[in-house]
């Protein structure tokens, strides 16, 4: 099959969830397809990057996507006078449909593969303008999760009531979105079956009972092959959150971590440090490493990291606190394959195959989390013991190859199919 293959965010190098998924998705797809890939280009994206996909993909498109706060702006207004939510709002391109519209025009397309939620509508666009011209490619969404969800639960961590009732009226409008879109597609990727339950639930019973079929749950994978676990040596009393902290669920969660566990963990262990290394964090985190701060000897708020690994070799437990948010956090996979000790809340752990006690530590309240840290920090034998199971499960049960191939059947049912989506619904 000719597959064109749409991101929102380049691929590569793989940072960050997104680009995992996305990267291991399309390498198995060009497999045994030929796959064009059209992603947004952020400023920091390099030409070598994308040279890098050139390897695998019949032929790589950007399109510029520059962020401001006056582009911002302009969606917040646009998403209020609509019934549009922001997320999608802020992301429609001209440029990006006229791309599209030349690919499809010159040489038709059996599938069309959307990578997130953002860049369903260009499927969607895609599809329309390749049908006015001969039979419409299948369209697939990897929705990754049910956006809703994760804007519904981090509404509930908002202070303010101003943004908290943005957040709740983003919910709002995201459900309807996701629900009005998802029978339009032929095929529904989601992270986790939690987040495959989720979007099932947007639909009407009986609708949902028949569309059930068309819902996959593929967890995020890696390629453990490539990354063996980290050296442990000259080891301190670190613990480390590693994440983009732009993203609010990972500024709540550290921001509760800070303030209300990390103080019971230093009456028992009083060198203990907290290393927050990550992408733009905001103000309120860097204010916790900041002169005056109740514990500014024990915070250190690094930024971006480049190279995280000495960073992590040197480092006793990984946590992810985080109490919002949605589908699957790849920085457990990614702790798993380094070789690094695990606490994490339940909800932090979500959608993963987890065996608490063994490759993982669960806690939900700060003094069960302050003890699951201390624990690891001060027993050697459980970190060690975490350490290699955690390491072993994800060879097991998270690494592409002997997962993905699933994907192998989807494709081959919706090139089976004679009539695609578009044509059944009219739409």
């Amino acid at each position: 099959m000719r597959i064109l293959f749409l991101t929102q965010v380049l691929p590569y190098p793989l940072v960050g969830g997104a680009k995992i998924r996305a990267y291991y998705m399309l390498r198995q797809l060009a497999q045994r397809h030929e796959v064009t890939l059209v992603s947004f280009r952020r400023a920091d994206d390099r030409q070598e990057d994308a040279a890098h996909l050139e390897q695998f993909c019949a032929a790589v498109y950007t399109v510029p996507l520059a962020r401001s706060a006056w582009q911002d702006a302009r969606a917040l207004l646009a998403s209020l006078v609509s019934d549009q939510p922001l997320v999608i709002a802020r992301d429609r391109i001209a440029v990006m449909e006229a791309l599209l519209a030349r690919l499809v025009q010159s040489a038709p397309y059996d599938a069309v593969h959307a990578d997130q939620t953002a860049m369903a509508q260009y499927a969607r666009f895609a599809q329309a303008a390749q049908a006015r011209q001969g039979p419409p490619p299948r369209i697939v969404l990897d929705q990754h999760n049910a956006l809703y969800l994760l804007v519904a639960r981090q509404a509930r961590y908002e202070r303010g009531p101003h943004r908290r009732w943005l957040w709740r009226r983003e919910a709002r409008r995201l459900a309807r979105y996701e629900g009005e879109l998802l029978p339009r597609f032929d095929h529904i990727l989601t992270v986790t079956a939690e987040d495959r339950q989720a979007l099932l639930r947007l639909l009407p019973a009986g609708q949902a009972e028949q569309a059930a079929h068309k819902f996959s749950a593929l967890p995020i994978c890696v390629d453990p092959t490539s990354r063996p676990p980290l050296p442990r040596h000259d080891w301190e009393p670190r613990i480390i959150h590693l994440g983009t902290m732009f993203w609010p669920p990972n500024v709540e969660g550290v921001l509760w971590f800070a303030n209300e566990v990390l103080p019971l963990i230093v009456q028992q262990v009083p060198d203990a440090c907290f290393t927050i290394a990550g992408k733009q964090p905001p103000e309120s985190v860097q204010r916790l490493a900041m002169d005056g701060a109740p514990l500014v000897r024990h915070v250190e708020v690094t930024g971006f990291v480049p190279n995280a690994e000495p960073l992590l070799a040197t480092s006793r437990v990984f946590i992810v606190p985080v109490r919002a948010g949605g589908g699957m956090r790849v920085k457990i996979i990614d702790a798993w394959q380094w070789g690094l000790p695990l606490v994490s809340t339940t909800l932090g752990a979500e959608g993963i195959a987890t065996r608490p006690g063994e490759n993982i530590l669960l806690a939900d309240e700060p003094q069960p989390f302050a003890d699951a840290v201390v624990r690891i920090l001060t027993d050697a034998n459980l970190a060690q013991r975490l350490r290699a199971n955690g390491r072993a499960w994800v060879e097991a049960h998270y690494d592409w190859r002997s997962v993905y191939p699933r994907l192998n059947a989807i494709y081959q049912a919706l090139e089976r199919s004679n009539v695609p989506t578009f044509q059944r619904s009219n739409v």
